[in-house]
């Protein structure tokens, strides 16, 4: 009974238009290949959705298709969905508030780091 819990978690709805198929014109089927690249899988986290074969990512790769095969930029989509899950979407985050911690640690940890460094070497002395 255990051993079937995680087969319940697929969904039995048929897979998003677009998750496994390319766009017929070669220029947009382009531009959405090279913007799932950027995009990050929410469920698998380490995979882009253009990689992963989560049923969420088949989603967002239909939605990036479907948006693009529409009209709009790149940028546009990537904006959008950035406000619909969150900066963690996005391979590149944007800075502001929510991600100034992101790009702030790596300086304060150099920072820490190097006081820290001098400490020691000034008490051998």
């Amino acid at each position: 009974m255990v051993s079937a819990v995680p087969a319940l978690a697929d969904s039995s709805q048929p897979p998003a238009p677009y998750a496994y198929r390319q766009l017929p014109d070669p220029r947009q089927e382009a531009q959405a290949k090279a913007l799932m690249q950027e995009l990050r899988c929410l469920v698998c986290q380490g995979q882009s959705i253009a990689d992963s074969d989560a049923e969420l990512a088949g989603d967002m790769r239909s939605l990036v298709r479907q948006r693009i095969q529409a009209g709009e930029k790149p940028e546009d989509v990537k904006a959008w969905l950035i406000a619909r899950y969150g900066s963690w979407v996005s391979y590149a985050p944007v800075f502001g508030p929510d991600t100034l911690l992101l790009y702030a640690a790596p300086v304060l940890l150099l920072l820490v780091g190097g006081l820290l460094a001098a400490r020691r070497l000034r008490k051998g002395r």
